[in-house]
């Protein structure tokens, strides 16, 4: 069984978000312990597993999503990474509608031909090389409805900073949104990880709009995830549903660049569409290997 490491939301190895991405043959998913199993040995933020749906009408496959520690419900850089996956093997092509536990979220597919991924190859005078991109990539995910809500009382002393305004993200996305000052504060975080793992959310998604009139972004933001076993997460696709209502309004304009100043940074473009947030992006395949475990089977309902 193939597995592969795929660095989203980047044209480039070694940055953006890494991804493990199992393609699995039709039928059930295995077993969720097993899943899980093979989530918490890849140690990524997120490893996707997919399994195509010849007979169903709505949708092309079933896709979940795992943490190390945990299944969410949504994940942006995961879909991309399994969409780039689909594309570059030629597996799909042109819209893929992927069933998830936050409904059927699609996937527009490059045009033209894929190209096959190639490997990474480092030396000690060379830099890190890798298959080129395949092209943009756009999903297309349910946007987060935005609720203004009074922050926890210990949120500006886990996060080290004041807090501007916070926003409830709602069920799919499941984190707090926190508006503080300057992109330099973003920047300059460092946060109390086991008091933001005592918060009552998944997560905490932290932004600013771009100091520079003359940058290439229009906001920067981190994501911090303790909770679910994510320290931090590099890019995050789904907190940029929340982060393009929050800004585009502000801003005035629906299409947005937003850029995730984590060590690894990444960068996702945002088209909001009303009920609607269009994610683009690009991804590159790092590593193509073999999971040498076998699936273990679910058990049959009784």
């Amino acid at each position: 069984m193939r597995i592969r490491i795929v660095d989203a939301f980047t044209d480039r190895p070694f940055a953006g978000n890494p991804a493990a991405v199992v393609l699995l043959p039709a039928g059930p998913f295995p077993d969720d312990a097993w899943l899980a199993q093979v989530a918490a040995e890849v140690n990524l933020s997120e490893t996707a597993f997919a399994h195509p749906l010849p007979d169903d009408p709505d949708a092309d496959w079933a896709l979940r999503w795992f943490t190390p520690t945990t299944e969410v419900a949504m994940c942006g850089h995961a879909t991309l990474a399994t969409a780039h996956v689909l594309h570059t093997t030629g597996t799909a092509s042109g819209t893929v509608r992927f069933a998830t536990r936050s409904g059927v979220l699609t996937a527009a597919l490059p045009t033209g031909a894929a190209q096959a991924p190639g490997p990474a190859t480092t030396t000690a005078t060379a830099p890190a090389t890798a298959t080129a991109t395949g092209g943009i990539i756009t999903l297309d995910f349910p946007t987060a409805p935005l609720t203004a809500t009074t922050p926890p009382p210990s949120l500006p002393a886990a996060l080290g900073a004041p807090v501007l305004a916070c926003y409830d993200t709602g069920p799919n996305v499941g984190d707090l949104l926190v508006e503080l000052a300057t992109e330099a504060a973003v920047r300059t975080l460092a946060p109390d990880l086991p008091a933001v793992a005592g918060l009552p959310v998944r997560g905490v998604i932290v932004t600013a709009a771009a100091e520079r009139a003359d940058a290439d972004y229009d906001f920067v933001s981190r994501f911090f995830g303790p909770a679910s076993g994510i320290d931090e997460d590099p890019v995050t696709g789904s907190a940029h549903t929340a982060l393009a209502p929050l800004w585009s309004p502000r801003l005035g304009r629906t299409e947005l660049t937003g850029l995730q100043v984590s060590a690894r940074t990444g960068r996702v473009r945002t088209l909001l569409r009303g009920a609607r947030t269009l994610l683009e992006g690009t991804a590159v395949t790092v590593i193509d290997g073999e999971l040498h475990a076998t699936a273990v089977t679910a058990p049959a309902a009784n």
